[in-house]
């Protein structure tokens, strides 16, 4: 009997390995065919995650038996890894990239400092400058870290922007924003110590983008009234709809007024990688800071986010920090700390399950990956649009195509009817189980979204959905006329 349980010996770990090895390539070839939504019904859904809540045993149990109870676990869920999920931004994640970070995991390096493992710090860093000269177009002398996700991106940029445009003095520091930016940038200026009175939400246009001219207005009357404007913050993407801010023009707008300019393209940053994307998204590169998400753009695991900026030594003066302990270490050469750019000093190398599958597959790969979903949202938009009994209100930028039942007249009453249609509208499409569709509020209007990002969903599945919305949609009029 092994006298030390937690040290098992190679033959152990074969058996261990392969157990979830094939485990896990049984899952993967199954997603095609797994329910989009979640296939317990909620006394069910009740029952196996009280049975979940149970404490650790004293003595240990099977290693399958235990995987069983992951598979109920996993199964019990939004099947946010298959071709289906086209609700909220999905995150799909490559089998490679989960083989990358299984490795990451077993070798265990420590993040926070590159000369404690100096060789996976110049690899995660080697991610990060392609993220930000490559993707973004920054210039030479960029850099950035990877976080934990969009929001945590979001909160350093804040800081960076609020430790250098108002130093110690915060109390009037304003921040400019619009409704429709993701509320991760409101919650990181309130984290950052900046008034909720003081988070200023700009008009947008009819077409959803921030109204440029009305920001600059909001700006000179803030300044007129002693207040310090000093953060305007786009969307290159916006999770509602996709929809791309006038980049150049606030751009150019938070040069004149001196403001810091940070763009959240966690969804659409990637999207830069193909024709149609750099130019929908001209004007990034002109950004301070720029938030995205490799877990959606890039198909990696969730937890993988990124904060790029024009300037390293902003992130560093307003995160650095140390301790006695650390006396012993330091950067490696031109290879960062990232825990002096950031709010964590513990995390793991974020990485190892970026460099893998973009060195594995080759970056055209996922070039030709995004092309693709653009290619079927303008498909998505185009049959969605001939359907009468919908409203198609806007054309995607990126991947999200939104619609609605149209009303039978132009009063509110109408409207309220069509709303509540497309509330039964989306039950019954999520009903089918192949797809899984989510909804938001534009404009006081209850509205359906199908998001196309998964590297797994193609034009068999997307037909498949049409075919359900479609016939879904059926009768849909007399749900919404009539009182």
């Amino acid at each position: 009997m092994n006298p030390f349980p937690l040290e098992p010996d190679r033959t152990a770990m074969s058996d261990m390995g392969d157990l979830v090895l094939r485990r896990v390539i049984d899952r993967t070839e199954r997603l095609p065919s797994r329910p989009a939504t979640n296939p317990l019904s909620a006394e069910e859904t009740a029952d196996l995650t009280a049975s979940l809540l149970a404490p650790p045993p004293a003595k240990g149990g099977d290693l399958e038996t235990l995987l069983a109870r992951l598979d109920e676990a996993a199964d019990c869920a939004l099947e946010s890894a298959g071709p289906g999920h086209l609700a909220y931004i999905p995150g799909s994640g490559m089998f490679t990239a989960a083989l990358a970070e299984f490795y990451n995991r077993a070798v265990n390096r420590y993040g926070g400092q590159s000369a404690v493992a100096p060789g996976f710090a110049a690899l995660e860093e080697s991610v990060i400058r392609w993220i930000a000269r490559e993707v973004c177009g920054l210039p030479d002398g960029s850099g950035g870290l990877l976080t934990s996700g969009g929001s945590l991106a979001a909160f350093s940029a804040t800081v960076a922007a609020r430790h250098d445009r108002l130093g110690e003095d915060l109390a009037t520091g304003t921040v400019y924003t619009t409704a429709l930016t993701h509320h991760s940038v409101a919650k990181a200026a309130r984290l950052a110590g900046i008034r909720g009175a003081h988070i200023r939400l700009v008009p947008h246009t009819r077409e959803l983008r921030m109204d440029h001219d009305a920001a600059a207005a909001m700006i000179r009357a803030d300044r007129a009234a002693g207040l310090r404007p000093f953060l305007l913050v786009g969307s290159a993407g916006t999770t509602d709809t996709g929809t791309i801010d006038p980049l150049p023009h606030l751009a150019d707008l938070a040069r004149r007024a001196d403001l810091w300019l940070h763009l959240d393209a966690a969804y659409g940053g990637f999207f830069r990688l193909t024709a149609r994307g750099r130019e929908r998204l001209a004007g990034l590169e002109q950004a301070d800071s720029i938030t995205l998400d490799p877990h959606k753009g890039l198909f990696m695991p969730f937890g993988t986010g990124a904060l790029v900026v024009r300037d390293p030594a902003t992130l560093r003066a307003a995160h650095d920090g140390t301790g006695a302990y650390l006396q012993d270490v330091g950067p490696t050469g031109s290879i960062p700390d990232s825990g002096q750019l950031g709010a964590e000093l513990t995390h793991e190398i974020r990485g190892v399950r970026a460099w893998l599958p973009l060195h594995l597959h080759g970056v055209d790969a996922f070039r030709d990956a995004l092309d693709e979903k653009l290619d079927l949202a303008r498909h998505v938009h185009a049959v969605l649009s001939r359907i009468p009994e919908l409203e198609v209100p806007h054309r995607p930028d990126l991947t999200t195509v939104v619609f609605r039942v149209r009303p039978s007249d132009g009063s509110r009453a109408a409207a309220e009817r069509a709303d509540e249609a497309s509330r039964r509208l989306m039950d019954r499409i999520n009903a089918h189980r192949r797809i899984a569709l989510s909804s938001t509020v534009i404009d006081g209007r209850y509205t359906l979204r199908v998001c196309i990002v998964s590297h797994r969903t193609h034009l068999d599945r997307i037909t498949e959905a049409l075919d359900i919305i479609s016939a879904e949609t059926t009768g849909v009029t007399s749900d919404a006329g009539g009182d």
